[in-house]
């Protein structure tokens, strides 16, 4: 099972691309630090300092402007595929699909939860790029 979250950003691929891609710029609208710039084969760390909570993910693969795959552990692997599609040149939708969910009944909760945090994510992106706000990121809570 995946799921799939999509949004439209206000923005050349290249821009969000770098804004995942590019450790000065993740803090701004996702975690608050990755260890390094993203390429494939790499580990890269990345931390969430308001929940004292990191994890890594391996980079799979990278297409500049196009896509970025990683793959994460939630005791299973999963697969993470960004992909960016310009509508023009000021217009990108940005699509990200989660692979590696369970298929039964017991993944739906997780598989909700997810799909939470990536319209979370892709909204504190278009956020972040479009008007320059940082202050969304690590404001979502969980009870």
């Amino acid at each position: 099972m995946n799921n799939r979250t999509k949004i439209l950003i206000a923005k050349p691929a290249k821009e969000i691309f770098e804004a995942i891609v590019d450790p000065t710029q993740i803090g701004n609208f996702w975690f608050s630090s990755s260890s390094e710039r993203w390429s494939a084969g790499k580990t890269i760390k990345l931390r969430y300092e308001e929940y004292n909570a990191e994890g890594e993910i391996t980079v799979k693969e990278i297409v500049n402007d196009k896509r970025i795959a990683f793959e994460w552990d939630y005791g299973t692997i999963h697969l993470v595929t960004f992909t960016f599609t310009e509508v023009d040149e000021f217009k990108t939708i940005v699509e990200v699909v989660e692979d590696g969910f369970a298929d039964d009944k017991e993944a739906i909760p997780m598989l909700v939860g997810n799909k939470e945090g990536w319209v979370y994510m892709l909204t504190c992106l278009k956020g972040y790029l479009e008007h320059g706000i940082t202050s969304l990121r690590a404001a979502l809570v969980h009870e």
